[in-house]
């Protein structure tokens, strides 16, 4: 497995860290428990020693899965890293009621790498406000957290404010290679590398939307390589910067998991000619894909009830493909009639919370009319 070193911290960590946002479920919505074991469990054995949850993930319920999984090895063997959910912070005495709360549902004496989770302009403002990260500071002291870091989503106006502004030990954003104008994007990362603050990529594959594409780009992948997967560049793209720590990978099943390992397992810089045709490969995909949303589920769950994230990647989907049968399961019997674009009363809560600053109302008018039109012509 490859390592990095985090000079600033002294430690080192394994390249591919195991994000716990996408677990398998069952068809009730919950965590599939042995499936999960049996992923983190692989991965750990493989080297992976990073894993980062955070207190909303699956509900509420990723942070004991994760917790209740890894107690069975060594705590100094591997890194846990979780989040503080800033949107849930009104007044100073929030944070430690709930960090106790996560502490407890991680069943963990302390956190490896804690982050404020998801800054923007709004929430940072609310950090110094509420003396959010003296707060932390005193996790540090009494030996509960060790690493104090935030992840990001927001301009790289805001991002640059914020990482100048205190000592952070890391910190994390979005980024892989259609995503390098946007967010903190590539100025960003070459902020964190001047000022020796290590970076955790999270997003590397932008949701699984750059593990697969229309047939003819994806010819552009396997003329450079018939055995590797799609989705192995978009991680050796992010690989391949070098204060690029720790990439998460949100993974969802055994298989992806499996192919993670390989890819980290032989760990290869991307090449000149992998990188060009990469940059082909985006001219292509910009030309298709209709809006970012990377599937975060932060505007879920939707006071009128529209599947928001289902509906986009069915939407962008189609586009990308060219080709209706390509999204006509999700369309049709992934997302449930009451749950489609159409039922929007227009509320905007969405849009103050998603982090790419989609205009929702209005792209899902378009998901609702160009895949209905679709549909009506393959009947």
């Amino acid at each position: 497995m490859e390592k990095r070193k985090m000079e600033k911290l002294g430690i080192e960590t394994s390249l591919l860290g195991f994000g716990c946002m996408r677990f398998p479920t069952l068809a009730d919505g919950g965590i599939d428990q042995a499936a999960t074991e049996g992923m983190l469990d692989e991965a750990y054995r493989a080297g992976v020693n990073y894993f980062d949850t955070a207190y909303g993930y699956h509900d509420g319920a990723s942070e004991g899965t994760v917790g209740r999984i890894l107690k069975k090895y060594d705590r100094d063997s591997f890194f846990l890293a979780t989040k503080l959910p800033m949107w849930l912070v009104e007044k100073e005495e929030d944070v430690p009621r709930i960090f106790e709360e996560q502490l407890s549902r991680l069943s963990m004496d302390h956190v490896d790498f804690y982050l404020l989770h998801a800054l923007n302009k709004d929430s940072w403002e609310k950090v110094k406000k509420l003396h959010v990260i003296e707060a932390c500071e005193e996790f540090r002291r009494q030996g509960r957290i060790k690493y104090l870091g935030f992840s990001f989503h927001d301009s790289y106006e805001v991002f640059e404010e914020i990482l100048t502004y205190y000592h952070w030990d890391f910190c994390q954003i979005q980024y892989n290679y259609m995503d390098t104008e946007a967010q903190a994007g590539d100025k960003g990362y070459a902020l964190t590398e001047k000022l020796g603050i290590p970076m955790v990529v999270m997003e590397p594959v932008r949701g699984g939307s750059l593990a697969g594409y229309a047939p003819e780009i994806n010819e552009k992948f396997k003329a450079m390589d018939p055995e590797a997967s799609i989705a192995s560049y978009a991680l050796r793209w992010v690989g391949s910067h070098p204060n690029v720590k720790v990439v998460l990978s949100g993974m969802s099943n055994l298989e992806q998991t499996r192919d993670n390992l390989k890819t980290f397992g032989d760990f290869k810089p991307l090449t000149v000619g992998e990188s060009a045709g990469i940059e082909d490969v985006v001219k292509s995909i910009r030309e298709r894909v209709q809006n970012g949303c990377t599937g975060c589920r932060y505007c879920m769950p939707c006071p009128a009830g529209v599947n928001i994230p289902g509906s986009f990647r069915a939407w962008n989907e189609y586009h990308m493909y060219g080709n209706y049968a390509v999204s006509k399961g999700a369309w049709e019997g992934g997302i449930k009639e009451e749950e489609k674009p159409k039922n929007c009363v227009e509320c905007g809560k969405c849009e103050t919370v998603c982090p790419q600053h989609i205009h929702i109302r209005e792209d899902l008018k378009k998901v609702q009319k160009d895949l209905d039109e679709a549909a009506g012509k393959q009947a």
